[in-house]
């Protein structure tokens, strides 16, 4: 119930978003784009060293929201949160709503990049225990906005299992105005072990 609660409100949010918005600017957000290629690589495919996910083909809707996220402080503010808290100078570059708008507009146009596998688990017992999670994100990892579940697929292993291992501890989602990372928090609570981190994280790596 609480999953579709949330839902719902973020369908809520995403037509506010676009009845409010003006349309976006494609030139001006690949200029934005620049400063994010330094770290998330030209075609915003990531960049492991520089501790960088891949953005590339990632929803638009999200990418608004984590930028927005990280501009007020939401994401990224923890004291443990040391690669999040990068992205909070780089996200405040963004002068207003109209450039986050353009921005992630641009990434929402690059194609999907596909990370090799860099955990060493096994993936077909990550197959069973996704079986929870495709229920917001979709059997393929694709992403479902209506649950405000982000796209998994095409993402780096080491990015997904770091980050289901930052809400498991609180690093990020515990902040009082991250509504739907509070929601992550108690689906990361069911992968009991870092094992289990792993396998799900190396099955993600499958999906296309």
């Amino acid at each position: 119930m609480k999953c579709k609660l949330l839902g719902v409100m973020g369908i809520v949010f995403a037509i506010l978003s676009l009845a409010t918005a003006a349309e976006p600017n494609l030139s001006a957000g690949k200029e934005l784009f620049q400063m994010c290629a330094a770290c998330h690589g030209q075609a915003g495919e990531g960049n492991q060293s520089l501790n960088a996910p891949a953005n590339a083909g990632q929803s638009k809707w999200y990418t608004e929201q984590q930028l927005n996220n990280f501009r007020a402080g939401i994401r990224g503010s923890h004291p443990q949160d040391r690669f999040g808290s990068q992205m909070i100078p780089m996200a405040a570059m963004l002068k207003d709503s109209q450039a986050v708008e353009d921005l992630a507009s641009f990434i929402d146009t690059l194609p999907l990049t596909k990370p090799k596998a860099t955990i060493e688990a096994d993936a077909s017992l990550g197959k069973a225990a996704y079986g929870v999670c495709a229920s917001c994100h979709g059997v393929n990892g694709e992403g479902i906005m209506a649950l405000n579940a982000p796209r998994l697929s095409h993402q780096h292993d080491w990015y997904i299992a770091r980050q289901i291992r930052h809400f498991k501890q609180g690093i990020r989602g515990s902040h009082a105005k991250d509504f739907y990372g509070a929601q992550m928090r108690n689906m990361a609570y069911i992968l009991a072990s870092d094992k289990q981190i792993d396998e799900v994280a190396a099955y993600i790596n499958t999906l296309d």
